[in-house]
């Protein structure tokens, strides 16, 4: 038992140093060019599920917020939030670029990831035409002159991962490097209790009851993973991202789970959309979204 303990420390331990780097620099982007990729997603119109496809890419949970709240204000497609959420990946690629042996696997998972916000985003959009007529004139008219002093609230009431506020105009050494400081510990902390989980199933009931616990390789497997990426917290995308990485989920039901990932954009999601209907809609489809494009993926994988 100690040696499960030890050898999860251990493992966690050695990805401390790349993952503060990586989140240090992460908020140093987001210190940058933040605000601009927020006005872009605004201001992208039908051109929105591309901005969010790109944008979702960049590995914090903030963009989902901000594309929740850019969508309860009817300033962004319902599309364009999808691409968001489906692009999202949280944790994952922080914590795969911190294991340089897993490292390849991670233009794979942004390229698929990006297809699927991509396609899904338009296709969505496309059928849902006669509502985005309406918030397409909503976004033209908060585009003019008038509505600026309402922009700049809106912008104001940004957030940033795990809800710290964001620098907008002058250099502040606590968020650019001490939240990095904190935010690592915390994923760290999700990384050794994963880890430390995942090795005390391998040493009480073995390869075999684990992937039984885990419908082995069935189409079962997506959508257990699917659920588990709909838990608003970054605990779920470094559950699922660590489960790859130490074999006991496949690659598609990683790309099932990280897809529906939304994290914390799915509890600005249920507090600030008005229509519960509409909201149950949003997560019922990036649910299926996920499950359909994971299962498919496990299938190809399998034959391949």
């Amino acid at each position: 038992m100690f040696e499960v303990f030890l050898d999860a420390l251990i493992d966690s331990a050695k990805m401390l140093p790349l993952l503060l780097l990586i989140y240090i620099g992460i908020e140093l982007l987001e210190y940058k060019y933040g605000q601009k990729m927020r006005e872009k997603i605004s201001r992208a119109g039908k051109a929105g599920p591309a901005a969010g496809a790109f944008f979702g890419l960049v590995p914090q949970c903030g963009f989902s917020v901000i594309a929740t709240t850019l969508y309860t204000q009817k300033l962004v497609t319902l599309g364009t939030l999808l691409a968001v959420y489906f692009a999202t990946s949280d944790e994952a690629i922080p914590m795969i670029l911190s294991r340089p042996d897993k490292a390849q696997i991670i233009l794979p998972l942004i390229g698929i990831k990006i297809i699927i916000a991509l396609f899904f985003g338009y296709f969505i959009d496309f059928f849902a035409s006669r509502y985005n007529k309406k918030v397409l004139r909503h976004i033209e008219k908060h585009e003019e002159k008038e509505c600026q002093n309402y922009k700049e609230e809106v912008a104001h009431e940004d957030r940033a991962c795990c809800g710290h506020n964001i620098p907008a105009e002058k250099f502040d050494f606590k968020e650019i490097f001490l939240h990095p400081l904190i935010h690592t510990a915390k994923v760290f902390l999700f990384i050794f209790v994963v880890s430390f989980l995942i090795g005390l199933l391998f040493y009480q009931i073995g390869e075999d009851g684990i992937s039984k616990i885990f419908f082995g390789k069935s189409v079962f497997q997506p959508v257990l993973a699917g659920l588990v990426g709909l838990i608003p917290n970054c605990a779920a995308s470094v559950a699922i991202t660590q489960f790859y990485l130490d074999g006991v989920i496949s690659f598609g039901s990683t790309i099932a789970g990280l897809s529906a990932a939304g994290g914390l954009g799915l509890i600005v999601l249920l507090k600030e959309n008005k229509n519960f209907k509409d909201t149950l809609k949003i997560i019922g489809l990036l649910l299926l979204i996920s499950v359909f494009v994971g299962i498919l993926i496990q299938q190809i994988t399998a034959v391949i």
